[in-house]
């Protein structure tokens, strides 16, 4: 392992960078040395490498843990600005090492970092080694609360884990340190003890004297302008902190405190050594942003119609955002191209990890010549009565460059108008597509944007290289400080990565010989075929759910990979094994023809590979991950659920909100109140109540948090509890998404309305309700799995929203009410997760917009908009509706209903008063009203064709509307029925 340190020092330095030493107290990473969390500040160049110990005391095990440990080590890497080749770079350190990235499958998974406590963020990705994380890599946005300009790429390697990796043992312990001594040798002792003071041993009293200490130090040390020490002092703090934690010593109040101190005092540290730096006159200099690329001032003509090739190439996209980018290319393609002159064909796109790719076929040559004429005054204006041109002809004619006697004249509306008309040629289509492909590339934007080298561009990851060609002909494309060429990169390892394009025809199968899979279909395709294969050469199917788009957008060429685990995993819950496959590990699944897990899964690997070389470490990442599971299984069995659930009381939930244990106090109030509402109450609702989200503190959902519910059914049955309050714990998680199954019981049921209502109060009577795409508390899943839970249980009807809500607020914590603003907003926010939901299933929207009146109670509604599609035809129906419109039109709003029937006079109100008194709906519903209604029809029609509804008499006129408006009343409860067709 020495030498592997030695390596990485020797190839940075060999790059650059200055090489510092390891931070002189704990640190939790390496990014909170100085020589990173300070150096990225402000616009000096600065390059370094270092090792740093990262001391994590809540990972402590005693050295038990294969694979976690309370200090590890990391290599840290920072280069600032963005050499524009990172990934390049970092793929030779690896070489370096000894990795044969070649042979290994070596891929860039979108993981973005953030850390509150700094105010600092920054988006990349974890690398991944045969399936195993080994680095973390990340474009720096900001911190201590600050943009980041220029940007820095920091690249954080895990040592233990890479190896373990090369040398093949499956514990820390066994990893060759130096001849002779191992890792465990080494260090074990160190590992076993200082678990012991973290877990055990730390005095608590103690640590808290000591982070008041050190903060009060640090607040010194800011006040004399001293932002190094300060730094450290805040250091001292956050490892304290961490101690005080691992040792179960901080309650929710006391964290937000904490961490509000903690973050207070880093932005200061940060913003005081920013000014300290430019105070001395940015000793290392200055980063010298990239100058823009020279615009085209000439372009090329073609002859006859081409076909158009753009790429736009970056590093690895997250996977969403391949789908989401190709689509929004190909629109804003396809939008410019319509805005301008130029004939095309269709325009296609297709994505990879690393490219997005439009073809357009037909592009004819150039646009053609168009006429463009300038109106000027009327006639009549332009020339005096004897003919001769005014000033108004004469200002119009010199503003547009002619002389008055080649004005001509056109007619508009009637009227005479001298006006000029010019032709103004049509431009060739090099020089066309090269201004809307820049535009393209200069407002790509993503769900979330980051910066990198380039001064004006921001997408979700940099963008490397352009490809422009129409036929043979290449087509300048600038944006800001990029230009393109007629060049691609295919697989970095490849002898020759960066290839020349001559034609834009055939381009898929050009890439296709370079080992790249242009579409994303054929590339799914592939996945499914081969790994259908390979399960059923070990006697199994592939399970397909839950990750195959992802892992079709995380490889450019797909190489799908059989691998095995030891069969004694299967002991444990299928969903655990499944979650880690899915997950952590973008594997799928292999099962038997009953549905039970085999020993095996498939992985998928991007290119050309060693696959025995990948399967084994695949094998080996696995098997790590279900020791791990295993580890947290047999430990929270041994585990009381009561002492879970105590351990909620270090949870924190949200600002205001108190703790996990706050919240699951609530929860269970909430499901008993509303259990009280439909009389569902019972001993199975009780008791499920108490244990409520007592999961979220066992060590399997601390680790896999989607586990949740999961967990507290396959504890609660190992501890006693009966299956149906089990089933209860687990089903109060669902649904999880949309189109996830609801619960079955009622009990499961009520909880699960408790747990979504709470949230929805809560954070809206906070301030916290989403904007925008921004929805860090999941409140629009919340809100869905409210209404879908409701939905399928229509025995709960009498559980309004309104209702509901009203009783959530009525448990928040003292000092936080929900407002009657804010719960019609919370309101109205579940309704339209409602009307999504009718639409996304077909339902024309005129009938779902008629039932959203009853969306209060979305199973009343379900079963309305049922009676409404069966009565949709219906002759009788269908006069009836435009009856009740006619009524609704007429009457003003604001027209209370009621009248005095003494009043009435003609015939044809009279009937109608006698029909109205007539209608008593045999039962509830809307086929119910429309039966009742329905001879509503003919009276209400021939009053309007015989009565004068507003008469010169005021009683009377008073009489006619009341009697209307009774009818809108009578009806308005039953349908929207102004949104029908009519």
């Amino acid at each position: 392992m020495q030498d592997a340190l030695l390596a990485l020092t020797r190839y940075w330095t060999e790059r650059g960078c200055v090489v510092v030493q390891p931070y002189n107290t704990e640190v939790g990473a390496g990014t909170l040395n100085p020589a990173t969390v300070l150096r990225v500040l402000g616009p000096e160049p600065w390059r370094v490498s270092y090792v740093e110990p990262s001391v994590r005391p809540d990972d402590a095990r005693y050295g038990e843990n294969p694979n976690r440990l309370q200090t590890h080590t990391q290599f840290q890497v920072i280069l600032k600005p963005d050499p524009g080749n990172p990934q390049e770079l970092y793929l030779g350190s690896l070489a370096a090492l000894g990795i044969d990235v070649r042979a290994h499958d070596v891929r860039f998974v979108e993981d973005n970092w953030a850390s509150p406590a700094l105010g600092a963020w920054g988006l990349g990705w974890e690398v991944w080694l045969d399936g195993l994380e080994i680095t973390q890599f990340t474009y720096f946005q900001q911190a201590g609360g600050m943009s980041l300009d220029p940007v820095s790429v920091e690249i954080t390697y895990g040592i233990e884990r890479i190896m373990m990796a090369l040398q093949g043992v499956s514990h820390f312990k066994d990893i060759a340190y130096a001849p002779g001594i191992s890792y465990g040798e080494a260090f074990g002792q160190a590992e076993y003890e200082m678990s012991r003071y973290y877990l055990d041993d730390a005095d608590v009293e103690a640590n808290k004297r000591l982070f008041e200490e050190y903060a009060s130090e640090a607040r010194r040390m800011l006040d004399a302008r001293l932002p190094v020490p300060a730094h450290n002092y805040v250091l001292k703090c956050s490892h304290t902190f961490n101690v005080l934690d691992a040792r179960g010593a901080i309650s929710t109040t006391e964290r937000a405190r904490a961490f509000a101190r903690m973050r207070g005092l880093a932005r200061e540290v940060s913003q005081l050594w920013a000014a300290r730096r430019e105070e001395q006159g940015h000793p290392l200099g200055l980063v010298e942003a990239l100058p823009a690329a020279p615009k085209p001032t000439s372009f090329a003509d073609v002859d006859g119609a081409r076909t158009l090739l753009f790429e736009i190439g970056t590093e690895e996209l997250p996977p969403h955002e391949v789908t989401r980018t190709t689509q929004a290319v190909r629109e804003a393609v396809a939008a410019k191209l319509g805005a301008t002159r130029l004939a095309t064909g269709e325009v296609a796109a297709h994505g990879t990890p690393r490219r997005v790719v439009v073809v357009v076929p037909d592009v004819q040559p150039r646009e053609p010549d168009a006429e463009r004429t300038a109106r000027g005054p009327r006639v009549s204006a332009a020339f005096d009565a004897d003919g001769n041109p005014t000033k108004a002809a004469q200002g119009f004619a010199r503003g547009q460059g002619v002389d008055v006697s080649e004005l001509g004249r056109v007619v508009e509306n009637g009227v005479e108008h001298v006006a000029l008309t010019r032709t103004v040629a049509g431009r060739g289509a090099v020089e066309v597509l090269s201004g809307v492909l820049g535009e393209v590339v200069t407002e790509l934007r993503a769900e979330k944007n980051m910066k990198w080298s380039d001064p004006k561009l921001s997408f979700t990851r940099p963008v490397r290289w352009l490809l422009a060609l129409l036929g043979d002909t290449p087509v300048p494309v600038v944006a800001s400080a990029l230009a393109s060429g007629t060049t691609t990169r295919v697989h970095r390892t490849a002898d020759q990565p960066v290839v020349e394009v001559s034609s834009a025809d055939g381009y898929r199968e050009f890439l296709a010989g370079h080992g790249v899979v242009l579409s994303a279909d054929d590339r799914r395709a592939e996945i499914v075929r081969r790994a259908q294969e390979l399960a059923a050469s070990v006697g199994g199917s592939v399970d397909l759910d839950g990750v195959l788009d992802e892992v079709t957008n995380l490889v450019e060429q797909p190489t799908p990979i059989l691998g095995s685990f030891n069969a004694d995993y299967l002991e444990l819950p299928a969903q655990i094994l499944t979650t880690v496959m899915r997950k952590h590990q973008r594997y799928l699944p292999v099962r038997a023809a009953d549905g039970s897990l085999l020993p095996h899964f498939v992985a998928v690997a991007n290119g050309e590979v060693d696959e025995d070389l990948v399967r084994a470490g695949n094998e080996a990442v696995l098997r790590a991950r279900y020791e791990d599971a295993a580890f947290f299984w047999r430990a929270d069995l041994r585990t009381p659920l009561e002492t879970m659930k105590a351990g909620l009381d270090k949870l924190t939930f949200a600002d205001k909100l108190g703790s996990m244990s706050d919240r699951s106090a609530r929860i269970a109030a909430l499901a008993e109140r509303l259990a009280e509402v439909v009389g569902a109450g019972d001993d199975t609702l009780r008791r499920a109540g108490e244990l409520a989200k007592f999961d979220l503190g066992s060590q399997m959902v601390i680790e896999l948090s989607s586990l949740a519910g999961t967990m507290a059914r396959e504890y609660a049955v190992r501890a006693g509890e009966t299956p149906e309050v089990a089933q209860a714990l687990y089903e109060m998680e669902l649904p999880r998404s949309a189109g996830d199954a609801t619960p079955a019981s009622t009990a499961g049921a009520l909880l699960s309305l408790g747990d979504r209502f709470d949230l929805l109060a809560g954070l809206f009577a906070t301030g916290a309700n989403p904007t925008g795409s921004s929805d860090p508390f999941g409140l629009r899943r919340a809100a869905l799995g409210a209404v879908s839970v409701l939905r399928h249980f229509p025995e709960l009807r009498a559980i309004t929203l309104p209702a509901a809500l009203e009783l959530a607020a009525a448990g928040l914590p003292e000092g936080v009410a929900l407002s009657d603003e804010a719960l019609e907003g919370a309101r109205e926010f579940a309704v339209r997760r409602y009307e999504q939901q009718l639409l996304d299933a077909g339902h024309d929207h005129r009938h779902v917009n008629a039932v959203l009146v009853l969306a209060d109670a979305p199973a009343v509604a379900d079963e309305t908009l049922a009676e409404l599609t069966a009565l949709v035809g219906d002759e009788a129906f269908t006069a009836l509706v435009a009856a009740l419109q006619r009524v609704r039109r007429i009457v003003p709003a604001g027209t209370s209903g009621g009248y005095d029937p003494s009043a009435l006079r003609e015939p044809a109100e009279l009937a109608l008063h006698e029909a109205l008194g007539s209608v008593k709906p045999d039962g509830e519903g809307l086929a119910a009203f429309v039966a009742a209604a329905a001879p509503l029809t003919g009276p209400v029609n021939r009053f309007f064709d015989d009565v004068l509804v507003m008469a010169e008499e005021p009683e009377l006129r008073a009489a006619r509307l009341g009697l209307l408006a009774t009818i809108r009343d009578l009806a308005a409860p039953v349908l929207a029925w102004q949104e029908l067709p009519s």
